[in-house]
This record gives C-alpha cells, structure tokens and sequence, in this order.
C-alpha cells in the first residue's frame, strides 16, 4: 500500500487509465465481431462499413498505446482476407 502523497496519485491515475483500457479494448473486440458476424451471414456491403469502423478502432487503440502494432497488423490482414473472400 501506497504511503506518500505521490504514489497514492499514481494509483489512482493508473486505476482510471486501466478501466479506460479496458473499455476501449472492448469495444474493439465488438467492432471486430460485427465485421465476423455480417461475412458470416454474407453481407457484403454491411461488412464494408463494419471494416471501416474496425480499422479506424484498431489504429486508434495502437495510437494510444492500448495494442501493438503488430497485433494491429495481423487483426486488419484477417479481418480483410475474410471480407475479401465474399
């Protein structure tokens, strides 16, 4: 346990960025399964505009230091080999 003024800010800012992450991380995770869910139902158009949001999701969780870049590379080649095959 913290017992200076300065680690007790500290725990406190870490606590409100790692709830922040974790919600951003979720929403990804959603973005992510709607692109899934319209190639599995073979919307093509409607999977377009999912993958579009997903790409803007991914980029900005690397920008903010949520995910690495490679993560973010290997999720938009799946995500775009998948809309590509309708």
């Amino acid at each position: 346990m913290a017992n200076n003024k300065q680690q007790m800010k500290r725990n406190i800012q870490n606590q409100k960025r790692r709830l922040a992450n974790v919600s951003y991380r979720s929403s990804l995770k959603t973005a992510i399964k709607k692109v899934e869910l319209a190639v599995k139902n073979g919307e093509k158009e409607l999977a377009v505009d999912a993958l579009n949001y997903a790409f803007k999701k991914i980029d900005k969780s690397v920008s903010k230091g949520i995910h690495h870049k490679n993560y973010a590379n290997r999720q938009k080649a799946r995500l775009s080999k998948k809309v590509n095959a309708l």
